[in-house]
């Protein structure tokens, strides 16, 4: 079960294309992050476009004392999160008026599959995942070999094999 905290940390992601507490000068600092984390500094780039009810939402979530952060149901109630939700997913089925916009069209596949390969385009002077994500985790057959010829993974011949932490 994730928490409040951590949706908002992945809905940041979502939107930004970066981490909320990550200082873009030193990414790598990971001291000063969880200083940022501590302290609930985060912002939101200029150059990104979110609009202020979705802003509100975020300000909501990232509230350092977890009894004064926004709980699902209420973020369930939030405006921004209701702002085009379909009639169907609507708690108990009631339609909310307030919230739709009638000449808003429903989105094709083929827009939201568009819209999706338009947001792995990271944008201008963003961090990206790529180079943690650059491993493979495909098993091949030489997998035996590379365990036998490694030195470093059983130094004492003892069977196992012990890593450094």
């Amino acid at each position: 079960i994730a928490d409040v905290w951590s949706c908002g940390v992945t809905l940041y992601v979502m939107l930004v294309g970066a981490y909320p507490f990550e200082d873009p000068e030193e990414p790598k600092n990971f001291r000063k992050t969880i200083h940022r984390i501590l302290n609930v500094q985060y912002s939101i780039p200029d150059y990104v476009h979110i609009s202020p009810e979705c802003q509100h939402l975020i300000s909501r979530i990232f509230v350092a004392d977890p009894a004064k952060r926004i709980s699902i149901p209420e973020i369930r109630n939030h405006e921004w999160f209701l702002k085009n939700l379909p009639t169907d997913l609507m708690e108990d089925n009631e339609t909310n008026n307030q919230y739709e916009e009638p000449d808003q069209p429903t989105q094709s596949v083929e827009d939201i599959m568009q819209i999706i390969a338009e947001a792995t385009i990271p944008a201008a002077g963003t961090q990206t995942l790529n180079p943690y994500l650059t491993g493979s985790l495909d098993i091949d057959d030489d997998m035996d070999d590379d365990l036998d010829t490694d030195p470093d993974l059983d130094i004492d011949s003892s069977g196992e094999i012990v890593y450094a932490m």
